[in-house]
């Protein structure tokens, strides 16, 4: 029986034969009975001041002086669970449900409670406590040194909430669900945090382990398998885990039965656009019946009077929304709350997944338009509509709208039009922004517009001191954003207040008082003092503070990335490759955090490994040519030819002019002496793709010598048995040396003239080699002549420039190669008589 109640508790709603069953049966039932009708009524207030929920908080009044209010909870929570009563577990199921649907209404959906923290707890345990009461809770529901927003509302909710499904949850076996509420409070909980807590991912991982062991009930229950997997997939996306989250939207896509593609349709944006052209929309389509039958265990749509207004462009030039050729080619199925929410969570994980550039904003407006077009659901379309303001903030045609309609999720929270059961359709699998969060949008795009004045205002009121130091910098009051603060620590001291201070003013005396306030808890108070080390850098001092902190709490992506680069800055490589290994196991796709790592195994000898890292880092940053030339050192110091070469064609696609003598000297060295490489392969079997990578590269550096040189090197130096390769060996050694010799400068010192010397000795043997077997006379003739008046002019040069005068001597390191030189010159003139005599 009880498994019957969880389900429709957790849907949110009753089905009209379940709701005909409900009020025969549950609702009649002792304890949990009208506990479970006010709920699903979402008359969330009557189960708390209801008589059971008052025995179960109250007792009879009693409690020691000053005891901590989450004990106090906890122990009345378990005293009422071990009374033999029937139905209290569902009873208690009734109460933490309705807390976190009442801590929901407060701080994400609205419209306000009017309950009081009076009204549930004795009167004794609030007096009696050593700090205000707010200030308790918000310790209680401190986790990892991240604090709490401190304007949350009715944070005791959540306490309760926690308390019921985190500590007392052991003496309610028999409900199968309770995991899925903890997934549900973890949810609410980190998004009123700082920054990630670990210790509510642990929480999160246990809970979605042990709801995929109701798999039966899962398979069973479409609709609520869809909305798992979609909560699952911000909870993976909150604690930067992309896979699992990928894996949980691509389940929740295939249930739903829906095929979603972003594609091409012809249609107009401007009001004067004459001809039609392809504008990106996103396609949907069922595999079923489009129209399909009413799924009775989805939800309802909210009448459009209820909703958010959604407001028009409004602009002299572009349209509202795309005109297209043919307006039934982009029509829609009647989408459902479930698969909204899919094609919202799709937008998500494609947002985190993709950089921030134009493009992405055009394909993430194309999700939110087509959600946008189908106004149904609160959840969804506040979700929707706050994303599209964030992407329309930065045009000058949109940024008007997308203050409008900010304002208007502002005000439609305390809207009492559209009850709190509407509201909450979908509210768990689509994460809808909580209020702070809408205003604090709405000050910044007032900032943006210059506002400066009014974004400051709303920013004070919302108790965001860091938003308003920023403001009060732009505004050049720098005075005023230290007067701001030391305000505010006159009312009550707090950790945070202090690093704020200590920002402004960059003195440790300020992090060193928040850290003591917060009793060693405090992550920001050490992480704000590295960075200050860092600043100054004082790199020990800054790896000491760093490590403080992530001890509090390892969640911090950022400060992983910063203690990496300290201990780079110390030498201490084992420490960088450490904390870079943490830093991509939060974040997979951090391509510098990859290129890091491996620069951090590159200094310690590890090249096997730096090769992988680095194979990672441009999975996740394609663009970045710092990471492609350190992947091309590595590959070619391991042996890894072939990534190599593809990896010096990339980096001439990113740089106009790049070029690297020495690896191309290693890459054709590799394949005429047929090294093995890295995968046990011989090198010579990529002669044909470096011959194509040394093409590309002559043509863009034909003045350098050394290309050239590379390049007849690769085609056997002119000592080949296939003739072909033996001139066009010989052509390219030819420009080499016309290169060297144009260059200059290298005539002047003794020990760089005899290098060319030597070079020009190995062109005119090859020369003479070629001619000799050449069966075209004419061709021959014509190569020794030019062979032969290059080698004439360097001898020439030689003599000219290090003759002794006194002497008439060359110079001793010039007379064996001068020497060769002119006896080379003679073969070459006796093989052109010869020729010449032979075509005679």
């Amino acid at each position: 029986m009880q498994l019957d109640v969880e389900v429709p508790v957790l849907r949110g709603f009753l089905t009209p034969s379940e709701a005909q069953l409900w009020k025969q049966t549950v609702f009649n039932t002792a304890e949990a009975g009208p506990l479970l009708e006010s709920l699903m009524e979402g008359d969330f207030e009557a189960v708390l001041r209801s008589p059971q929920v008052s025995h179960l908080l109250n007792g009879d009044g009693s409690c020691s002086k000053g005891e901590d209010i989450e004990a106090y909870l906890e122990k009345r929570v378990s005293l009422y669970l071990e009374e033999d009563h029937g139905n209290r577990e569902l009873a208690v199921l009734a109460l933490a449900v309705s807390c976190l649907h009442m801590f929901a209404q407060s701080n994400w959906t609205g419209p306000p409670v009017s309950i009081q923290m009076s009204d549930l707890l004795p009167q004794a345990l609030l007096s009696s406590q050593p700090l205000s009461v707010v200030e308790a809770i918000h310790s209680s529901l401190l986790l990892d040194g991240e604090s709490v927003y401190s304007l949350v509302a009715n944070p005791l909710l959540l306490l309760l909430a926690r308390v019921i499904l985190t500590k007392c949850s052991s003496k309610m076996d028999n409900l199968q669900l309770m995991p899925w509420w903890t997934l549900r409070y973890v949810s609410l909980h980190q998004q009123i945090l700082e920054a990630c807590s670990s210790q509510l991912l642990d929480l999160a991982k246990s809970s979605i382990d042990k709801v995929l062991k109701c798999q039966p009930l899962l398979s069973k229950q479409r609709n609520l398998a869809i909305h798992f997997h979609l909560e699952c997939v911000y909870t993976s996306l909150t604690y930067y885990d992309y896979q699992p989250a990928k894996e949980h939207i691509k389940k929740a896509q295939e249930l739903s039965g829906l095929n979603i593609n972003l594609t091409g349709a012809l249609g107009k944006r401007t009001h004067f656009q004459q001809k039609y052209l392809a504008q990106l929309i996103l396609e949907v389509k069922r595999k079923q019946d489009p129209s399909g039958p009413v799924d009775e265990f989805s939800p309802a749509p909210t009448p459009l009077s209820s909703l958010p207004k959604d407001y028009s462009l409004d602009d002299e030039t572009r349209l509202d929304k795309i005109n297209f050729a043919d307006a039934d080619h982009n029509e829609l199925p009647d989408l459902s709350v479930e698969e909204q929410a899919i094609i919202l969570g799709l937008c998500t994980d494609f947002q985190k997944n993709n950089p921030v550039h134009k493009l992405t904003e055009e394909e993430l407006l194309a999700f939110t338009s087509c959600i946008l077009s189908q106004p149904k659901f609160w959840a969804v379309e506040v979700t929707a509509l706050f994303l599209r303001t964030k992407l329309e903030k930065g045009s000058s045609r949109c940024v008007e709208r997308a203050m409008m309609q900010t304002q208007a999720i502002v005000d439609n929270f305390e809207d009492k039009s559209c009850p709190v059961t509407e509201r909450l359709k979908g509210f768990y699998f689509c994460q809808a922004p909580p209020r702070w969060d809408v205003q604090k949008q709405l000050a910044s795009l007032l900032s943006d517009l210059g506002c400066t004045s009014s974004a400051l205002l709303m920013y004070e009121k919302l108790e965001l001191w860091e938003d308003a130091v920023i403001c009060y910098e732009r505004l050049g009051q720098h005075g005023k954003a230290e007067e701001i603060v030391r305000r505010e620590l006159l009312k009550k001291e707090k950790p945070s207040l202090y690093c704020l201070l200590g920002d402004i003013l960059r003195d440790h005396q300020y992090y060193d008082r928040a850290w003591e306030l917060s009793n060693q808890r405090s992550a920001r108070a050490m992480r704000s003092k590295a960075l200050l080390h860092l600043r100054s850098k004082e790199f020990q001092q800054c790896v000491d503070c760093f490590e403080r902190s992530l001890k509090i709490n390892p969640m911090q992506l950022g400060v992983w990335f910063s203690l990496g680069c300290a201990y780079f800055a110390l030498e201490g490589y084992e420490g960088a490759a450490k904390a870079f290994q943490r830093c991509v196991g939060l974040e997979p796709d951090n391509a510098e955090a990859w290129n890091n790592f491996s620069s951090a195994y590159i200094r310690l000898k590890k090249k096997d490994k730096a090769f992988c890292t680095l194979r990672e880092a441009l999975k996740c940053n394609y663009e970045q040519w710092q990471i492609w030339e350190n992947f091309l050192v590595v590959s070619t110091d391991i042996g890894e030819f072939a990534e190599a070469i593809k990896a010096y064609h990339r980096l001439m696609d990113l740089r106009e002019n790049f070029k690297d003598i020495q690896i191309l000297l290693i890459l054709v060295q590799a394949v005429v002496e047929n090294l093995t490489d890295r995968q046990g392969g011989q090198a010579e079997t990529l002669r044909p793709k470096l011959k194509e990578l040394l093409g590309r590269i002559s043509s863009r550096h034909s003045s350098d010598c050394e290309i050239w040189q590379q390049y007849a090197l690769l085609y056997g130096g002119g000592r080949s048995s296939n003739p072909d390769d033996n001139q066009k060996a010989l052509q390219f050694l030819s420009k080499a040396h016309r290169c060297k010799v144009q260059s200059g400068g290298w005539e002047k010192e003794p020990g760089l003239l005899m290098e060319v010397i030597q070079r020009a000795i190995n062109m005119g043997e090859v020369t003479f080699n070629y001619c000799e077997k050449k069966s075209n006379s004419t061709e021959a003739l014509q190569m020794l002549s030019s062979t032969r008046l290059s080698l004439k002019s360097l001898a020439s040069k030689a003599k000219q420039m290090h003759t002794d005068v006194a002497t008439g001597l060359i110079h001793p390191e010039l007379q064996d190669g001068v020497a060769a030189l002119e006896r080379l010159i003679t073969e070459l003139q006796e093989l052109g008589e010869k020729l010449r005599g032979q075509s005679e």
